[in-house]
């Protein structure tokens, strides 16, 4: 009998050869611990109210009158919620067509949009058109959305920078790209060089590679670190002068630790270089509500702003976006309220700030405790994550921990963090995930764990790696860098 069409070897090619590390062998192996009663520390993936970060109050109370709107009737509302929470969830509701169970406009609420580009014109100084923003289940729908409308086959590149956030090389394995990779340099705290792009692009020119698009993840993941303006003017003259689009991966934009290197919009750059290049250049830029302070991973609101995209592409993109009918409703609301939070004089701006402030300072302060723990530790060695959410340090591994791994078939790194996962809990990724040099070996933790909690962790992980380097070393000392 033939195989049927749900058989695992007559599958999409295509759906076979995704890889997603972040939820991968060791995440599988963590739930499987977990379920036999050992504590796990899932450090695995940025979410941040899995780890035990409060929601903000003002966009919840929102939300949840949005949600449940007979109790703006209640005359008892004002005792629970304050006034300004309930003159937005009225704002919120209508815009609606019938509140947040009627499907919107497949782009997303207008009103919503529209104050998406007032905050977008406010950050960058250059007004933004609601017609060229979708809202999006996440940002991750809209890179997706956006990949799947660029690449046409296997002769289709897209450079991405490794390490890489999984999302890309999944999706452009999906639909049938190919992943032309460009690599951050360690030893200059992630930064990038231009010569390498050159580089990237004459390779895969020379496999018959057509590479059409650009993404960069700023501030980055799983590096950590910000671009500065002198690197975004590089990388959007080279898309000039190499006719790619550039796809701006900018979740992270609120979450930075150090004041040297503010984030700033590869859109403001551009625009700041004048013509031709900000009027020639194709760029589109994502943000979320799952990141920054705010931490709504489960929320599903993000965006996309499409700049210098013709007409006539627009309308392809909405065509394909009206193939799901509407992004969460919920969703958008945080979207707008992500972009539009309560100003100087509303009853909610103190309180906001406050709990705003309050994560933002315990984040700053969890960067240095883990950097500072991994560069504590034998044969580990960690840039300081200047932005978003992770910390990636190098593991280096003695050979004879690299033999044992080969053995057993493993991946070194994947090795290091299955043996740390089951003697700590600790849930990590293996940098492989994420593409690194050949013969280099790091992991990716997020720095969510709560603070109180932080000392702990980085000493059981110090022990751990400690442990381990005494087992698989021929001498102490082995060679940090």
């Amino acid at each position: 009998m033939s195989p049927k069409a749900l058989d695992y070897e007559s599958l999409n090619e295509n759906v076979k050869k995704v890889q997603y590390a972040v939820r991968g062998e060791l995440y599988l192996r963590a739930s499987e611990l977990q379920k036999e009663g050992k504590k796990i520390i899932f450090t695995n993936v940025g979410n941040p109210h899995a780890l035990g970060q409060k929601p903000l109050s003002f966009p919840r109370q929102v939300v949840a009158l949005c949600q449940a709107p007979f109790l703006l009737d209640d005359p008892n509302v004002g005792l629970l919620f304050p006034a300004d929470a309930i003159a937005k969830a009225k704002h919120y509701l209508s815009l609606t067509s019938g509140g947040l169970g009627a499907y919107s406009d497949s782009r997303g609420l207008p009103g919503v949009r529209k104050e998406v580009a007032e905050f977008i014109g406010r950050r960058d100084g250059y007004p933004s058109d609601p017609e060229l923003i979708f809202l999006t289940d996440g940002a991750s729908k809209g890179v997706m959305q956006i990949l799947n409308t660029i690449i046409r086959g296997a002769g289709d590149g897209i450079l991405v920078p490794v390490p890489q956030y999984p999302l890309y090389s999944a999706a452009i394995s999906l639909f049938g790209g190919s992943l032309v990779p460009y690599y951050l340099e360690e030893t200059a705290n992630w930064g990038l060089d231009i010569n390498n792009l050159h580089e990237s692009v004459a390779r895969a020119h020379s496999q018959g590679i057509t590479v059409r698009a650009m993404v960069i993840i700023n501030p980055g993941n799983p590096t950590g670190q910000c671009l500065s303006v002198a690197n975004l003017k590089e990388i959007i003259r080279f898309c000039y002068q190499e006719n790619l689009v550039l796809l701006g991966d900018e979740v992270y934009q609120q979450n930075i630790y150090q004041d040297e290197r503010p984030f700033i919009s590869a859109r403001k750059v551009m625009y700041d270089m004048g013509p031709p290049i900000s009027k020639e250049v194709q760029l589109v830029s994502f943000h979320t509500v799952s990141k920054g302070y705010w931490g709504e991973c489960g929320q599903r609101g993000g965006y996309f702003e499409m700049t210098n995209i013709p007409p006539k592409t627009v309308d392809e993109i909405y065509k394909v976006a009206s193939i799901s009918l509407s992004p969460t409703v919920p969703g958008q609301i945080f979207v707008g309220l992500l972009v539009n939070p309560p100003k100087p004089g509303d009853i909610s701006y103190d309180q906001f700030i406050r709990e705003s402030k309050g994560i933002l300072e315990s984040l700053r302060k969890r960067a240095h405790i883990m950097t500072d723990g991994f560069n504590s530790c034998r044969n580990v060695v960690c840039n300081f994550t200047e932005g978003a959410m992770y910390s990636f340090p190098q593991i280096r591994l003695p050979p004879k921990a690299i033999e044992a791994a080969k053995r057993l078939g493993k991946v070194p790194d994947v090795f290091y963090c299955l043996k740390l996962l089951e003697a700590t809990g600790i849930s990590t990724v293996p940098g492989s995930g994420f593409g690194q040099k050949e013969g280099v070996f790091h992991l990716r933790t997020t720095i969510l764990p709560a603070e109180e909690e932080m000392p702990a962790i980085m000493a059981s992980f110090k022990k751990f790696n400690d442990e381990f380097m005494e087992q698989y070393e021929d001498h102490r000392g082995y060679s940090r860098m």
